[in-house]
């Protein structure tokens, strides 16, 4: 891959700015610098740019066309970063209305018509009307125990074949069981964040 720096303006235009808000920075794509801002809620914790940009390194392949789901969506990056580097659609799903509306705005800022924002509890989303994904995003917060009950779901038919699942954690929590057929394809760690990909046959 061509990692040469992109050219991009002195000041890179910041999506969704609010008073008081948080912010993080796309890393790559079209969308490679621009400043997107999240809401203030204590349970966001966006993956750091380190670990995006590895994530999107080993997906580089698979992401664009891709159909995705990132389905504890808090400050969306990981879902913007899949939309900035060519996939086909994303779902963001967040069970906190303040975070489903503010990304709501940061898309339209974005100009992007390519999203869907859904406010609902993952499970209850995962209990709802079956659509195969290319690959899904799990990063819900750390210690929740929200891991192995969506990682079971999505085995009943929320994948492709094959498909991607990326699952973030704290490094002293153990991976869930994996349904039978997942494999666990890449895994790393930055500061007190594992990071693992996970694929399905």
């Amino acid at each position: 891959m061509d990692r040469r720096p992109e050219k991009k303006s002195q000041h890179p235009p910041t999506a969704g700015r609010q008073t008081g808000a948080q912010r993080l920075r796309i890393v790559g794509g079209r969308w490679r610098g621009v400043r997107v801002d999240f809401p203030d809620v204590a349970a966001i914790r966006p993956s750091p740019d380190r670990v995006r940009e590895t994530l999107f390194n080993w997906l580089q392949q698979q992401v664009p066309g891709a159909r995705c789901l990132d389905l504890f969506a808090g400050s969306g990056a990981l879902g913007l970063e899949a939309l900035s580097r060519g996939a086909s659609a994303v779902t963001f799903v967040d069970s906190e209305s303040r975070v489903t509306r503010h990304l709501q705005q940061v898309l339209k800022r974005l100009q992007t018509e390519d999203a869907t924002v859904v406010c609902m509890p993952a499970q209850r989303f995962l209990a709802g009307t079956v659509t195969p994904f290319d690959l899904v995003f799990l990063d819900p917060p750390f210690g929740a125990q929200l891991l192995q009950p969506a990682i079971d779901a999505l085995a009943s038919g929320w994948l492709a074949a094959p498909g991607w699942v990326y699952v973030e954690c704290g490094v002293d929590e153990s991976l869930p069981t994996l349904p039978p057929g997942w494999v666990v394809h890449r895994t790393g760690r930055a500061g007190q964040v594992g990071y693992h990909l996970l694929r399905s046959n």
